[in-house]
Formats: C-alpha cells, structure tokens, sequence
C-alpha cells in the first residue's frame, strides 16, 4: 500500500471511514472479550509528539500501541523543541529512520503537514489548531452505538468554531449526516473548512448549517456537542471570550429545546463544568462524553492498522 497519513477526516473516502469505524467496534469487542495483547504490530514503534498537555490522546495512543502488541516513544516539548532546536523536516527525517508511525499534538497544523511531507512513515494528526480527525472518529463510533444508522441525523455543535468543529463538519458530510453549527458570528469556523464540507455533501446528500441562532441549530437534533469556550494556547482571551459565549452554554433548557426527549450530549473533554455546560447535562443520563472518551482508543487502534496495512 502507498504511504498514507491521517491529517484530515476528510483524508478518508466514504468506504474508507466505514471501514476504519468496522474495524475499530470490532476491536473494541476483541479486547472486551479477551483482554489480550495482540501480536500483530510486535516489533513496531510509535514516535508520539506532543507539543500541549494531553490526557486522553497521550494515554489511548500509548495503550493502543500496547494492545497492538507495538510500543510508544513519547516525546514532550522538552525532549526535542520542534521547529525551535531541530527543524520539522529533519524531525520527520530522524523519526522516519527509528520508527514505523509517528502521531503529532501540535499546536500549528503546519508542524503535521511538515512532519508528513518530509518523513517517510505514516503520520497522524493527534490533533492540531485546524483539525481534530481522531476525535471525530471516535465521536463518529460512539454515534454508531446509540443511534444506529447515522446518514440523515442531526448533530448540533454549539460554541466555538474550532479544530473539532471542523472535523465533525467534515465527517459530517462524508457519512450523511446533517450538521448544524451555531457559534457567535465572531468564531464562525473557517470558511475553507466549511465549502469543504459543503462540496463533500453534495455527494453524501448532508445538510450544512452555520448560523449564530442557537435555537435554529439545535431543533430536532439527535445530538448537541459542545467544547471549551477558550482552547490550549488561547488563555488570554478568556475574559474576552466569556460574555461573548455565555449564550450558547448547553443547558437543560437548551437540550429540551431540540423537542426530542432522547437527545444525545456529547463533549470531546476536558470539560469546563458551569461554562459551556451546565453540571446537570454533561453528567446526566444523555450524556456518553465517556462513551467517546473510550472510543478514543478503539478508533485509534483502527487508524494505526489502517495507515500501517496491517
């Protein structure tokens, strides 16, 4: 197989993407099941750069590689400074003579498309400031589990248009699913992103919404997501960002305001509890934000397997 990288959801054809979400709830069942390391990526390295603080993508990818019978080196931002003590390309150079696979959570998305232009191993995108393809995956598999079918639903994603948002609209519009985007018109998400996703619906028959009105977004939807107001590396704009979001907090009211008793809540965590969501919601019986917390390992075991044609 040619050498193929995850930067992007939409770096995957419809097929592909179904077939990574069988593999992954396949994987899933194996290891609940037997609770058994598999032999099938022994010998295997995976170079994992981390340029912010991670809890769920640092420890998913590391148990993912355990459970694939592979290994994780993981590398923080005082173990190489990338782009600062070495440069992206000789990064990707050095990593691709080591190692079979290298992830990147990163800051810039410029750092993950150096690392794949310049190395010579599949790299994927652990997340970036445009994208967040692992999580979408993940969010796309805890979906398949509570609703089935996912062409012709409705997601809601309220709050800041940022990397998620993308790669929901992304996903969004590969599978069929309708997606519905309320933010403050100052954080609309990227309109590149957006007639992306619009050109990929014409084919799956998606329905694409971006509007500030949180009540024409959330009509009718199966599921409203939300995530942090304020995003790593963005900590000075909190108190500018506050008043502005304060409307789009997902509350009881908001979730009632779907007109469907059975609404699903979603939330990539880390969660800010009174903030984007109130208490009562993200804890409550709706909520699966740890459905999609565990999916992160599934989802990201499928994509290895994928990348690496094994």
């Amino acid at each position: 197989m040619a050498l193929r990288h995850f930067l992007s959801i939409a770096d995957l054809s419809r097929d592909e993407l179904t077939e990574v979400l069988k593999r992954a709830r396949k994987l899933k069942v194996k290891w609940r099941t037997e609770m058994k390391p598999s032999r099938r990526l022994r010998g295997y390295t995976l170079a994992a750069i981390y340029e912010k603080p991670s809890l769920r993508t640092r420890v998913t990818f590391e148990v993912a590689m355990h459970q694939l019978g592979g290994h994780t080196i993981n590398l923080g931002p005082a173990d190489i400074q990338i782009g600062q003590r070495e440069s992206v390309d000789d990064v990707a150079g050095n990593l691709s003579r080591w190692v079979q696979i290298i992830s990147a959570r990163t800051f810039a998305h410029a750092t993950v498309t150096g690392l794949a232009q310049h190395g010579t191993v599949p790299v994927i995108n652990a997340l970036s400031d445009r994208e967040h393809p692992c999580q979408a995956v993940a969010d796309l598999l805890t979906l398949e589990e509570h609703l089935g079918t996912l062409a012709g639903r409705k997601l809601a994603y309220v709050g800041d248009g940022n990397n998620v948002t993308h790669s929901l609209l992304l996903a969004g519009a590969i599978l069929g699913i309708n997606i519905s985007v309320a933010c403050p018109v100052e954080y609309m998400p990227d309109a590149g992103i957006v007639d992306q996703a619009r050109a990929l619906a014409e084919a799956s028959g998606a329905e694409i919404t971006i509007t500030p009105n949180l009540d024409l977004a959330v009509a009718n939807a199966d599921v409203i997501y939300t995530d942090v107001w304020t995003s790593m590396g963005q900590e000075a704009e909190r108190d500018q960002r506050a008043p502005i979001f304060a409307p789009y907090q997902i509350n009881q009211d908001v979730m009632h305001a779907t007109g469907k008793p059975d609404t699903l809540f979603m939330h990539c965590l880390p969660a800010h509890r009174g903030e984007e969501v109130t208490s009562e919601v993200i804890d409550g019986p709706r909520s699966v934000v740890f459905d999609q917390a565990e999916n992160r390992l599934h989802a990201e075991k499928a994509i290895i397997l994928f990348l690496l044609d094994r």
